[in-house]
């Protein structure tokens, strides 16, 4: 089998390491792809917004599966252009049509979704800049903390959770005025969950599935979960508080229900499905659907599988995914992202990496591995090009000693301004349920 992957990032360079080990793949390309990725698999420096590009390049070098990582390629129906051209259309696609990308590119249309189909979710009302006296009465009705989510794509930074009401309907009208771009001209309005989050990630054909293993992300910037949003500091796989119980729960309230309710709507569904949890006293909550793999989750959950991935993947080209039996490592995966000083706000890129030097890092069988994200050469040298920077994971007996190989791995490392957060996974280690 001959792969393109879509993506520049660490979830990209996490999917090429693990397809890379596939006996059934004949060769891999990466578009844009990073330094990372051009140590398992041959880039293609093309714009993925273009998509004739992807098409030249799939033709060029015989690609016969594609898999997309960022959701904007699948929200512009990249895979309805793949469909609708006779060239292309019979290239194995992984990830959904523009319909059902929905289910991350509009908030409203995710949540319509879920309360058509009965799936666990927060009480909630859309609202936009004709009816923002209505938002104003409907947070009234809420008891704070509020929770207001622009409806469109807002490079994660579109949610706000605030504690005061007053300052809650400024920021409606701040969002329906442009904060986020035209992803605020509608705003969802949702009741505050209470809980622990966790993310769930579902392979489909659109009628069979596997459930992959469970990731907890760390968002906030600092240690302690302070500070600002960012795209992701840290993943933990598994996750302590989503036992069998709780896992058998989401499968038969929120998996089944959402993809027989994408059925039921006439969507065909092949790919991801990134399922945003809360764990509310041992019951399990949407906050949000994503239509790929979440970013650092990816670099925690691909090393715990022990399966063919891209097997896998075949059988959800050919709607054979019921014939698949998923492989499930019980080691402890634990991912640290270093990211740029600065990040999430302005920062500054080109400094020299140094500590990636390590045959252990890209062999088979290490236990711990390097995914690049923000990086690229420059005068043979590999530095540092965006806010997330590198993602390491290593895998071990448990959080604790996963931790500990990790954090010594990743003080190796260095460039100007290096920062990470130094208590991943550290809230797990006495967590009682």
């Amino acid at each position: 089998m001959r792969v393109l992957i879509i993506g520049s990032g660490g979830r990209e360079s996490a999917f090429a390491w693990k397809l890379s080990k596939s006996p059934l793949l004949e060769a891999l390309f990466c578009a844009p792809g990073n330094p990372g990725t051009a140590q398992i698999a041959a880039n293609i420096e093309i714009n993925i917004k273009d998509f004739s590009l992807i098409k030249s390049a799939v033709l060029q070098h015989s690609i016969k599966m594609v898999v997309v990582g960022p959701e904007d390629p699948l929200v512009n129906g990249l895979r309805d252009y793949f469909e609708s051209d006779p060239q292309l259309k019979d290239v194995i696609f992984i990830g959904p049509d523009r319909l059902g990308a929905q289910l991350e590119g509009s908030k409203d249309f995710a949540k319509s979704f879920m309360k058509r189909w009965s799936i666990p979710t927060a009480g909630f009302k859309c609202f936009d800049s004709t009816n923002t006296d209505e938002g104003d009465s409907y947070l009234e009705s809420l008891t704070p903390p509020y929770v207001l989510k622009a409806d469109g794509l807002a490079a994660g930074k579109g949610v706000l959770i605030l504690d005061d009401l007053a300052e809650a309907k400024r920021e409606l009208r701040s969002v329906l005025g442009g904060r986020f771009g035209s992803a605020g001209n509608k705003v969802v309005i949702e009741e505050y969950l209470n809980g622990i989050e966790l993310s769930v990630f579902v392979l489909t054909d659109g009628h069979n599935y596997l459930i992959l293993p469970e990731a907890k992300d760390y968002k906030r910037i600092g240690d302690g979960d302070m500070g600002l949003n960012t795209g992701g500091m840290g993943a933990v796989s598994p996750v302590p508080f989503a036992g069998e119980v709780f896992m058998k729960k989401v499968e038969e309230r929120i998996v089944i229900p959402t993809i027989a309710g994408l059925r039921a709507d006439g969507i065909t569904y092949k790919g991801f499905i990134f399922i945003g949890l809360m764990n509310c006293k041992g019951d399990p909550y949407v906050i949000e659907y994503n239509v790929r793999m979440g970013d650092p989750e990816t670099e925690a959950v691909l090393p715990r599988i022990s399966s063919d991935l891209l097997s896998h993947f075949i059988a959800l080209g050919e709607g054979t995914l019921n014939n698949e039996k998923i492989l499930i490592n019980p080691m402890t995966a634990l991912t640290v992202v270093t990211v740029s000083g600065g990040y999430p706000e302005e920062y500054v890129k080109g400094y020299q990496i140094s500590g990636l030097e390590s045959d252990t890092d890209t062999d088979t069988d290490s236990d711990t591995m390097i995914f690049h994200s923000g990086t690229k050469m420059a005068e043979g040298t590999v530095v540092t090009n965006g806010g997330r920077v590198l993602a390491i994971t290593v895998l071990d007996q448990n959080i604790g000693k996963a931790r500990d190989k990790v954090y010594s791995r990743v003080n190796r490392i260095n460039y100007k301004e290096i920062f990470y957060r130094r208590d991943i996974g550290l809230d797990l280690l006495s967590f009682k349920g």
